[in-house]
């Protein structure tokens, strides 16, 4: 009798699992491993379209483990110059993704530029990271990274040169690019701000001639 409680409590400790708290049984949480990025990477909706950029996961050592906790950063746009980027912070992936998306949605800006690329070269940088962006001609192209590349679709712009300096953290990176995208211009803005009318100098020199 004595060798079968000894057999039966070995049996029972080896299911006990110290990092959940001592309960009995596997964890049903699926590990940061299983869920992959892919399965969250775009979320697109009739007006707007939704990508994960990056998905960071943190712990916490307590009592009886660890405790996990997951931030996502996402950015929304509807490819005509409208984004929204945001960083979402849950105990889950699902639910930290669709706390960023709600957030990027309410922090939506505008981009000034027109037809398929940008319309002058621009530079710009975040901390430890430096973009360069450059126009394009019709056919090239999003020349870029997966970060900025993220970016630059949301935001609609179909074709453009870029390059990334330094750093290469992605929330920096996404900002960087953001930053350089707010300097854009178009001729029109330019001359209005300058107190230039396009129209009258147009309807002079056709007077002149």
């Amino acid at each position: 009798s004595n060798q079968i409680r000894r057999e039966f409590t070995v049996s029972e400790s080896k299911n006990i699992n110290p990092r959940n708290g001592g309960r009995q049984g596997r964890s049903q949480r699926r590990s940061f491993g299983d869920q992959k990025r892919g399965d969250f990477e775009q979320n697109q909706t009739p007006d707007l379209q939704e990508k994960v950029v990056f998905i960071n996961r943190s712990s916490k050592v307590v009592k009886g483990g660890r405790r996990f906790n997951f931030s996502a950063l996402v950015i929304v746009g509807d490819r005509e110059g409208k984004y929204g980027l945001a960083l979402g912070k849950a105990n889950e992936v699902s639910d930290a993704i669709r706390r960023g998306g709600e957030l990027a949605k309410m922090r939506m800006e505008k981009i000034s530029f027109k037809g398929h690329t940008i319309p002058h070269e621009v530079a710009a940088a975040y901390d430890g990271a430096r973009i360069l962006l450059r126009p394009a001609s019709e056919g090239t192209g999003v020349i870029a990274g997966k970060t900025v590349r993220a970016v630059l679709e949301a935001v609609g712009i179909k074709d453009v040169l870029s390059k990334s300096m330094g750093s290469n953290n992605p929330a920096n990176v996404v900002k960087a690019t953001i930053a350089a995208l707010k300097q854009l211009r178009t001729r029109d803005e330019i001359q209005r701000t300058r107190g230039l009318n396009r129209k009258a100098k147009e309807e002079t020199t056709s007077i002149e001639a």
